[in-house]
């Protein structure tokens, strides 16, 4: 559609056509011309069309053009297409919903609706298999709703079997429009016996002994005794015998020792039952990585202060950490395990002090080529801050001290942080810190940056530099135990203060790589439905990457059955994927050649395999109903087919019209100047051809 806008009144028009008749009126009929009266009166409406035409674009008119598309509604079909559906309808059951649900987006698709037939994961089927591994249904209505959020959604149609095994309950989620649900699988909840939960630790340390806590609920043998094994490498090493209580609850400890080292397999598995209909769900398999022993830290201080109890709370948070206090007068830790083979790093708190205690204790311990942690506060020497050989220091002793706030490096990517750590730490309480013109040699690499005010210096609060083959870090301040209670205080948690120190003394306590051949798994546990995948790197002299290296790869299971592969590593593909490993711990060697040197790197990781779809067999069905109720939608049975494809067919779509102005002066639009083109034209030739001129 277009319209003509004027800036003016149109009733300029007027005088636009009154010119255009008395300018043709003045040139062809106040005189006889050489030709015939039919040319003349031609010659005249020429003339009048081009004048009346000359004298409207005087007016600036413009023109409007209104363009209306139209868009056809979303109405979305969510088949639930989960392992637990497949085990719970045979084939032809199965096949019957997929043709169905085939005639309904054709009926629908006939009603001018889009209807796209979307899995789980909210991504379009092209071939319907019901084997996702988990059920996230809050999060498929999530990712339906975002899809099209720009989008006019009519309306979802779930067909699921209520059953979820991750995220929220589906009827807790928002959703922009009404949800249909139609409801498959049996809701008679048979005789079983499941393990719903297994706790254990990951990690345990050779010798100790660890607990395996394992939830079972038994629905139909009320009053039953059943025997829960805890099984290592296949054979039982312990065994409990329980009766089933009227709740159907059972909770069973075992407390097993650590032996061996690596990766470990321990399954619990309760006996099958003969009134069993899912015995799937009897086992659980966990696995244990078994390390040699921990990592020891020793903090060293002369005199008690706040920050050594939080020091020593936030590295006891982590199991790989012995924490070993040495404070004279309150606890000291023995001069037999005040040795370098029983150190992993040291902690310097305000040593060396300005009194001299602990001096040959700080000077012995400094000695040794092991990590270290200095922090620097009120009582430290500062002759030791003023050291020439240190890469980090002041130039003169400094007297006073500043009140600093920290400031996150935003170059600093050693270890990744919360993406809220900036935010937090800007807010921190200040902390005193020695004040004085800084020495700070290329190899410091700041972690922490002194804000004074909102002026953040180039001077660091927190760094590490490397020198003699080892890490140092360097704290500059004291109060740390102001920043956690601040945290907890604002937050209720204190997150960033204890990430921030156990990932920089995880830094520096971990020995720097220097292998120049090195393969990774990207993670230490995948799932059975997902590929293994393996990253090499490859570098030269001065540790530049390289490429075109041939990566041999075996992998062994747990029988010792080795499998090989091969790849060469490329820009592009530094990764290699393995499919199909069946559940178990596995260690590999990977093997290639640096400048004809052979290099070998070994590893390991873990496939597991738990079916969560088989936990439950029961469908729920108050689920959809809920979900159906809240979003105006409704819940229908399978039986129901009739009544809810009459429903959904009967409402006629409501078209989305998006409507798009375009505004275009009179002056920059074409063909009016070719029409005036070709009416000039053609009245010159005309007056030419005939005599005129």
């Amino acid at each position: 559609m277009t319209k003509l806008l004027f800036e003016v009144s149109p009733a300029w028009i007027l005088i636009c056509v009154l010119a255009a008749t008395a300018y043709t009126l003045v040139l062809y009929f106040r005189a006889v011309r050489p030709w015939g009266t039919r040319l003349n009166l031609v010659l005249a409406a020429l003339r009048w069309v081009l004048v009346f035409l000359l004298t409207l674009l005087l007016l600036n008119f413009m023109l409007r053009h209104i363009e209306n598309r139209y868009e056809e509604p979303v109405f979305a079909i969510l088949l639930d297409n989960s392992a637990s559906v497949q085990a719970m309808l045979d084939s032809p059951a199965r096949q019957d919903v997929v043709q169905r649900l085939a005639r309904l987006k054709e009926e629908l698709e006939k009603e001018h609706y889009e209807v796209p037939l979307l899995g789980i994961r909210a991504t379009e089927l092209q071939q319907v298999n019901f084997n996702e591994p988990v059920t996230n249904l809050s999060e498929a209505l999530r990712l339906v709703a975002e899809r099209y959020e720009d989008r006019q959604l009519e309306g979802v149609l779930l067909v699921s079997d209520g059953i979820y095994n991750a995220g929220l309950a589906p009827a807790d989620v928002a959703f922009p429009a009404a949800v249909y649900t139609l409801g498959v699988g049996d809701t008679v909840r048979k005789p079983d016996l499941s393990i719903r939960d297994v706790w254990y630790n990951k990690i345990a340390y050779q010798g100790s002994r660890f607990p395996v806590r394992a939830e079972i609920t038994a629905h139909g043998f009320t009053g039953r005794q059943i025997k829960i094994n805890l099984l290592y490498q296949g054979r039982v090493v312990q065994q409990q015998q329980m009766s089933v209580p009227a709740s159907g609850f059972i909770a069973v400890e075992f407390a097993t020792e650590a032996t061996g080292e690596g990766l470990q397999r321990w399954e619990v598995v309760a006996e099958v039952l003969p009134e069993e209909s899912n015995p799937l769900n009897n086992r659980a398999t966990l696995f244990v990585e078994v390390i040699r022993g921990r990592r020891k830290i020793l903090i060293a201080a002369a005199a008690p202060h706040p920050d050594l109890g939080t020091l020593r709370t936030i590295l006891e948070s982590n199991n790989n950490y012995e924490i070993m206090l040495h404070l004279p007068g309150v606890t000291e830790v023995p001069a037999d395990k005040l040795k370098a083979e029983n150190i992993d790093l040291v902690i310097f708190y305000q040593l060396p002090d300005f009194r001299g205690r602990l001096r040959d204790l700080t000077l012995r311990l400094a000695e040794f080529k092991l990590p270290r942690l200095f922090i620097a506060g009120g009582t430290t020497d500062v002759n030791f801050l003023v050291q020439p050989e240190r890469p980090l220091g002041f130039e003169t002793p400094p007297r006073q001290f500043d009140e600093v706030t920290p400031s996150l490096n935003p170059q600093f990517s050693l270890f990744t942080l919360p993406e809220n750590t900036s935010a937090i730490l800007a807010e921190m309480p200040p902390l005193p810190v020695h004040f004085g013109k800084m020495r700070v040699s290329p190899q410091v690499i700041p972690v922490l940056f002194q804000q004074v005010g909102s002026v953040v210096t180039d001077r660091p609060m927190l760094a590490y530099f490397i020198e003699e083959s080892r890490k140092t870090g360097v704290m500059l301040g004291e109060g740390i135990y102001r920043w956690r209670m601040y945290e907890y205080a604002k937050t209720g948690r204190t997150e960033i203060t204890d990430e921030l120190f156990t990932k920089f003394i995880q830094f520096l306590v971990t020995a720097e790589d220097k292998r120049r051949f090195r393969c990774y798994p990207v993670k230490p546990e995948f799932t059975r439905d997902e590929p293994v995948v393996l990253e090499s790197e490859v570098y030269n002299e001065i540790f530049e990457p390289v490429f075109g290296n041939t990566v041999t790869i075996e992998i062994f299971n747990e029988q010792n059955r080795r499998s090989a592969y091969s790849y060469v590593v490329q820009p592009s593909l530094s990764r290699y994927s393995v499919y199909s490993l069946p559940e178990g711990a596995y260690r590999f060697t990977a093997t290639t050649e640096v400048n004809a040197k052979p290099e070998k790197v070994n590893g390991q990781f873990v496939v597991t395999g738990r079916k969560l779809e088989m936990q439950n067999l029961t469908a729920d069905y108050g689920q959809l109903r809920r979900l159906s109720a809240q979003t105006g939608g409704r819940f229908y049975h399978l039986h129901e087919w009739d009544k809810l494809a009459e429903e959904l067919t009967r409402t006629p779509a409501r078209y989305v019209v998006h409507s798009e102005e375009r505004y275009t002066a009179a002056l920059n639009i074409p063909w009016i100047l070719i029409l005036l083109l070709v009416l000039v034209s053609a009245e010159w030739f005309l007056r030419k051809f005939y005599g005129g001129y």
